[in-house]
């Protein structure tokens, strides 16, 4: 049987099973295609582009209109994975007409599978508005990264009984309100673990141990294209910031030194085009017949 398209209820039958689900992020073609063809389940069109790819010094910055156009480029290498573009901050926040119109536009424009809100606490009706309009709806808690500043920076959270307690609660209600599926960034293995047995969605987590039902990184993080990174749930797969760098070194000292391109690296034109050309341009043909 061949390999059939990742469905929401896919995800739901995975966690049944006890098959960990596998999650990556892509901002473009070449990378969503690859990640489809290699068979991972999910890919987020994070917001996290904002600070990865586009230079910002975090997710807050990137609009609807950014995300659109990565979600667009991603959804051109996708066959099979699962695609969820990340709402931006603020893009939700205001109203429940505000979520679901730019919800809307993840679906309506783009063809993604789902969107993925932060928070939990008011943004849960936010979240029921999305999903009672027919959207489906992935949700985060944990460290929330576009209100980070809310809760004390990047940190884990929930290693306290009272918070850890709102995160259980904050869970069950997203369940509640429609979401399909639940990433846990930055939470202690023991609260991620539990959260993941009451509830009936796949978990994903990030930085919140092994008893999640699946887990997401950033690709560029796991490949190494950014070694200043490296926090304490990373794991390295790839050094691709060494190699890159060593090609491009290799690169530039050979064009300085004349060694690239070589005669195989270029095309011909045949002798007399060349000295058609030169007669053409009003110069003399070329000596000998030699027309490099």
């Amino acid at each position: 049987m061949g390999r059939k398209k990742v469905e929401l209820y896919s995800l739901a039958e995975l966690k049944r099973q006890g098959r960990k689900i596998t999650m990556l992020t892509a901002y473009d073609y070449p990378t969503a295609k690859l990640l489809d063809e290699e068979g991972i389940d999910v890919i987020l069109v994070g917001d996290s582009v904002a600070n990865v790819v586009l230079g910002y010094s975090d997710t807050r910055p990137v609009t609807v209109d950014e995300m659109l156009y990565h979600c667009k480029a991603v959804m051109r290498g996708v066959q099979y994975s699962l695609v969820i573009g990340d709402m931006p901050f603020m893009s939700f926040n205001l109203s429940q007409q505000d979520a679901v119109a730019n919800a809307g536009r993840f679906i309506k424009e783009v063809g993604v599978d789902a969107v993925k809100i932060e928070g939990g606490g008011a943004m849960v009706e936010r979240v029921a508005s999305v999903v009672q309009a027919g959207i489906p709806v992935c949700g985060h808690l944990g460290l929330t990264p576009q209100t980070a500043s809310l809760l004390g920076g990047y940190r884990v959270q929930g290693k306290m009984a009272a918070q850890a307690a709102t995160l259980v609660e904050d869970a069950i209600a997203l369940q509640d309100a429609g979401v399909f599926m639940l990433v846990l960034e930055l939470v202690p293995a023991r609260l991620a673990g539990l959260i993941a047995r009451k509830l009936e969605i796949p978990v994903i987590g990030i930085g919140a141990g092994v008893d999640c039902d699946g887990q997401v990184l950033v690709v560029h993080d796991m490949l190494g294209i950014n070694p200043a990174f490296t926090p304490k749930f990373l794991r390295r797969y790839a050094d691709l910031d060494g190699v890159i760098r060593e090609a491009v070194q290799t690169y530039r000292s050979e064009v300085v030194a004349e060694e690239y391109p070589l005669e195989d690296h270029s095309f011909t034109m045949a002798d007399e085009e060349f000295d058609h050309l030169l007669t053409l341009l009003g110069e003399a043909p070329s000596v000998d017949g030699d027309s490099d």
